[in-house]
């Protein structure tokens, strides 16, 4: 009788990527900056108020779902401590949750902007998301292109088709290429909209990181796409009945506020925003439209619908939609 030789692998070769729960829908019930807050509750009930209406619809919305199932659905809300920190969450927190309170909406989630950039700072392997999806960008190339621009990891600048040439030095050049041609937008449907998203500035090592940007990664976070060394990023962490610190940094990037909450990540995400996001958000689908994400994040997601009988759009930038109520 002969043995087979055992066979011995390092565990690393096998790289494991965590699986996340899933909610039907992720219903963000607003953004605001740290302007927003300091013009007091009355500017929060306002908000809230607008926004009620449409998060109800929003709600009506999910499905067709199997027979006997009920959809899941959590909400968040994003605070910007990124860009400027007016306030403390002592004191900003608990007067947002009251103005949601009275228009009778739960946050169930509440996550920090600068969570986004690092989603751990104090953590020794601290995950730099914003990097990490900058390196995961893949541009697209419009027809005609000569690869002449620099890439993005570069310039910080991401388009979603062809600039318009950038006039010539040499005068030999410019008689052969002197006419002005116009952008355009990759796959345009009849003419274009083109866009140039700035998704830094500053010197690379102290870059920072635009809104659009940001906002592109808090949507690949909510759709459970993001991992860190194949562990999912940005979990929540529960905060029942806790006191709100004075310092942004004691706080962790996500809380979860409420124990019956549907997950975080979800299939589809929806944000009830105020209009001077919309251009944000077209950035943020210009980004998502060229971000390679995880073959086995996008395998969880579908397997696991397929699993329930929901039906997920196969692009990523499909599985997010928007809402500008009048008026907010």
């Amino acid at each position: 009788m002969t043995r087979s030789p055992a066979a011995f692998r390092e565990t690393s070769a096998e790289p494991r990527t965590e699986s996340v729960p899933f909610s039907h829908l992720s219903l963000e019930l607003g953004h605001l900056y740290m302007e927003d807050f300091v013009e007091g509750p009355d500017r929060l009930r306002r908000h809230f108020a607008a926004v009620r209406p449409w998060v109800d619809a929003a709600r009506a919305a999910v499905g067709p779902l199997p027979p006997g199932r009920r959809p899941r659905i959590s909400t968040c809300f994003l605070i910007d401590d990124y860009f400027s920190r007016l306030s403390t969450p002592a004191e900003l927190i608990p007067p947002l949750l009251e103005a949601a309170a009275d228009a009778g909406l739960a946050i169930d989630y509440l996550a920090r902007e600068s969570g986004c950039a690092v989603a751990d700072p104090a953590h020794r392997d601290r995950a730099e998301l914003a990097e990490a999806v900058l390196h995961r960008l893949v541009e697209s190339p419009p027809p005609g292109s000569n690869g002449f621009r620099p890439p993005v990891s570069r310039t910080g600048w991401l388009s979603n088709g062809r600039r318009a040439p950038a006039r010539r030095t040499s005068a030999a050049l410019d008689a052969a290429g002197s006419v002005w041609q116009p952008p355009s937008e990759t796959e345009a449907r009849g003419h274009s909209v083109f866009m140039d998203v700035e998704l830094w500035n500053g010197p690379e090592d102290e870059r920072t990181w635009s809104c659009a940007f940001l906002a592109s990664v808090w949507q690949l976070v909510r759709l459970g796409l993001l991992r860190h060394d194949g562990e999912a990023v940005l979990r929540p962490a529960d905060w029942f009945d806790k006191a709100f610190p004075a310092e942004w940094d004691a706080l962790p990037p996500v809380l979860k506020l409420n124990k019956s909450a549907a997950p975080f990540t979800a299939y589809v995400t929806c944000s009830v925003l105020p209009a001077r996001f919309l251009p944000v958000e077209h950035a943020v689908r210009v980004v998502l439209d060229q971000v390679q994400v995880e073959a086995e994040a996008l395998a969880q997601v579908a397997e696991r619908s397929a699993a329930e009988g929901i039906p997920v759009p196969a692009g990523i930038v499909d599985r997010t939609s928007y809402i500008f109520p009048p008026g907010l």
